[in-house]
């Protein structure tokens, strides 16, 4: 067993079983199973938190193991969003215009009820025409392949570009970010074909059903727990084994894993472009609990929060960035929701929705300086990890490597 995936990977079990017990809470508590402790409107908090833990891991997969901070993760979130919701904006408009045509003599026609669907949604812009992005719109099925489908490709095609030419560092960063402003300039547009400014709304209404909010906001909570377990699950796999250990090698130092004979650009494209996917698959998860989704969400703002949470949480450690991400969002929530009271010192009243930013980033300063561990550094020290038991002699040349029993082992 010493050897085994779990065996490697103790947290795994630790992180499930905390995830576990925390969604079995949060049902029981919740107002779709009689208890009321939790309201409706904080388990959605509570489901979309665990949809930011999960495009944390894959944040944290791309830079804490492979050294590459992207600043343009948050626009594959949006993206896979905005493909879920072009399904439930279609899907609910359409049984909105159905039952309006429903009391006429002469039942409507099935090109009369797309082009009542496409005035009730384009109206707003100008336009009763469905752009050629919505033609997988009225399918399910399309759509979630869209989810995956859409963010891996413009990951694939933006990291194969960016790669290829070995931009590194804070050029790639700043690459990331560019692409991140650009695509959402774009869809602030009207013409973009996603209804400009005005976004997608009403995602919360999931066609053909019929309960109340109370129990579809359960349903995505378990969604999103199960979401995150696995990618959890998945992204400890990668780390774990050979291909761990090279992308490691890559962040620690590139120039030697490729004169080695790794196809380092390949490691790079292929872990961008996964992290891409789970990030669009949290998205898809997200917005429909958020109930809208525009352009601003896809700002480059939105990704430097996520860098902020995984340097929050320790970057290199999944758990860290689900620790982070959740601690920020919570905490985000209580000084924006009104809960924390505002301070009044008599010369000016400390508003905690006008300084939670300022917070947030002295918090990052202070991390980065003091505590690069981060969150995830305080479960080292309890577990008495912080530095591992080392048997042997070097066998390479730097203090600190591999040693001769861990190699045989």
């Amino acid at each position: 067993m010493r050897n085994t995936f779990i065996s490697r990977n103790p947290s795994i079990l630790i992180f499930l079983a905390v995830l576990a017990a925390f969604t079995i809470g949060v049902t029981l508590m919740s107002e779709a199973f009689g208890a009321g402790v939790i309201s409706t409107s904080f388990v959605k908090t509570l489901g979309k938190t665990l949809c930011l833990a999960l495009v944390a891991v894959a944040m944290d997969l791309i830079w804490g193991y492979a050294g590459i901070l992207s600043l343009g993760h948050f626009a594959f979130f949006g993206l896979g969003g905005y493909m879920i919701g072009m399904w439930l904006m279609y899907e609910r408009t359409k049984e909105i215009v159905a039952g309006s045509m429903a009391g006429n003599p002469i039942p409507p026609t099935e090109q009369e009820i797309v082009d009542g669907i496409g005035t009730q949604i384009f109206g707003v812009v100008g336009s009763s025409e469905f752009p050629i992005i919505w033609m997988f719109a009225d399918s399910l099925f399309l759509q979630l392949v869209l989810v995956v489908l859409v963010p891996g490709l413009l990951a694939l095609v933006f990291g194969w570009l960016a790669f290829r030419s070995r931009v590194t560092g804070v050029y790639l960063s700043i690459l990331t970010q560019a692409m991140t402003l650009a695509l959402s300039l774009y869809l602030f547009q009207n013409d973009s074909g996603l209804r400009g400014n005005n976004g997608l709304s009403g995602l919360q209404n999931v066609p053909g059903v019929t309960a109340s909010q109370d129990f579809v906001s359960i349903w995505f909570f378990w969604a999103s727990a199960l979401a995150l377990a696995v990618g959890y699950i998945f992204a400890a796999w990668i780390v774990s084994g050979k291909f761990g250990s090279v992308i490691r090698g890559i962040r620690d130092n590139e120039a030697r894993v490729r004169f080695l004979g790794y196809s380092v650009e390949g490691y790079k494209l292929f872990l961008f472009t996964v992290t891409a996917m789970i990030a669009g698959i949290a998205g898809a998860l997200y917005y429909p609990q958020a109930g809208i989704i525009n352009p601003a969400e896809i700002a480059p703002i939105a990704s430097i929060y996520l860098a902020v949470w995984v340097a929050i949480g320790g970057r290199g450690r999944l758990y860290g960035a689900v620790l982070g991400a959740v601690f920020v969002s919570l905490v985000s929530t209580f000084f924006t929701g009104g809960q924390a009271p505002d301070i009044n010192l008599g010369f000016y009243t400390i508003q905690w929705v006008d300084w939670w930013t300022i917070l947030l980033g002295l918090s990052f300063v202070f991390v980065t300086l003091f505590a690069p561990k981060g969150i995830g550094g305080l479960f080292d020290l309890l577990a008495h990890r912080r530095h591992p038991d080392r048997h042997g002699a070097d066998l390479g040349p730097d203090k600190g490597s591999l040693q001769e029993r861990e190699a045989t082992e």
